[in-house]
């Protein structure tokens, strides 16, 4: 019988294309050579300066991946891009010198998600049980910087987050959105299997609807934190509801993907360090203010803005517990507090309140 050779053989026109990517690539190795080279060179000129603190710098982190999305001419699409860039700059910075991150632990959280999902990979990241401890780190400088989250769209602020800015000097130096989708996980192989779950207070929240029609009779567990949630789910009968990190490295199956009730439900993180960030051009600045509890206090409050033409995107009340501070605003507003009219609005606020204190001023969340 004859022998049909022409299953091993290459088709030219596809051997001329993978002859290509392989030059390409060849190409594209040299490039990122080349970058990493001029970050050492960057490192050495800021080292000869006596610059040692940090070698990262939000605002121009944020103007090269913004340069990138809109020079991008696909087929890629620009979230990808981004992506891609983000990690490039990670991996240079690394070879100047590691971040290390502090993050609302243990491993495999949301939080240590959106580090990375900031900062890319090539990062140290430090896992802390508490909010007010990641923002010890950073002010003592243990770590460079830290994530903590501070409002979800459907639950609404993190108040822990909200009232250790009221303690500490630290400031904003970024913001990162993080679509969150929640898993049921477990050891077991069937839904029908569990009997216990175990989540953070948030996500049971996030999941209530879900869990009453898929699993009515599971008793539902709160504990500190998802990861946390993943690591009890080693028992018969239990699962955990956490994102995919968690799955991976605890080593549990995912039974049911994206039980959330909100199919958007995003968490808003912010990146907290010890040096204030220059402007972009596309920029947000976070402030707290406290006024007399008296009629018009919070119309004199948000006058200056409107004076001044400032668009405002949250404002959000918390009893400040400080005797005669009646409460506390926060406030975010479009802008760098360098730029004029948010300036001048800023120096006429400070005038009508009892107190002011800037969170800072950082670029706008990217990708």
């Amino acid at each position: 019988m004859e022998q049909n050779n022409h299953s091993h053989q290459v088709d030219p026109a596809l051997a001329e294309i993978r002859k290509q990517i392989d030059t390409i690539d060849d190409q594209i190795l040299k490039l990122l050579n080349d970058r990493a080279a001029c970050a050492q060179k960057v490192a050495e000129t800021k080292q000869a300066r006596g610059e040692n603190e940090t070698f990262y710098r939000p605002e121009r982190e944020a103007e090269v991946l913004r340069r990138m999305a809109a020079n991008n001419t696909g087929p890629f699409d620009s979230e990808n891009v981004v992506r891609f860039f983000r990690e490039v700059m990670s991996a240079c910075l690394a070879l100047e010198k590691p971040l290390t991150v502090a993050f609302l632990g243990p491993e495999g959280t949301f939080t240590q998600e959106a580090a990375y999902k900031h900062f890319g990979h090539s990062i140290t990241t430090h896992p802390l049980p508490a909010i007010d401890e990641i923002f010890r780190a950073v002010e003592s400088g243990a770590c460079q910087f830290g994530v903590v989250p501070v409002e979800n769209s459907t639950e609404g602020v993190i108040t822990h987050t909200l009232d250790s800015f009221l303690r500490s000097p630290v400031l904003i130096a970024g913001e990162v959105a993080l679509r969150i989708h929640h898993n049921l996980m477990s050891k077991e192989e069937r839904i029908e299997d569990i009997h216990k779950v175990y989540s953070h207070q948030q996500s049971l929240a996030q999941c209530r609807q879900w869990l009453n029609t898929s699993l009515p009779n599971a008793k539902r567990i709160s504990v500190s934190s998802n990861a946390e949630a993943a690591r009890l789910a080693d028992s018969q009968g239990c699962a955990a509801i956490a994102g995919d990190m968690a799955a991976e490295l605890y080593g549990l199956n995912i039974l049911e993907r994206n039980i959330e009730d909100e199919p958007d439900n995003t968490t808003r993180f912010l990146v907290i360090g010890r040096q204030s960030v220059g402007p972009t051009g596309l920029d947000k600045t976070s402030l707290l203010i406290s006024t007399h509890n008296c009629p018009g206090a919070l119309y004199n409050t948000l006058e200056p803005f409107a004076r001044y033409s400032i668009s405002m995107s949250k404002i959000e009340s918390r009893p400040s517990r400080r005797g005669a501070w009646d409460y506390v605003f926060f406030i975010d507003v479009e802008g760098h507090q360098q730029d004029e009219p948010l300036a001048k609005a800023l120096d006429a606020l400070e005038k009508s309140v009892l107190m002011m204190k800037l969170l800072g001023s950082y670029p706008k969340g990217i990708g």
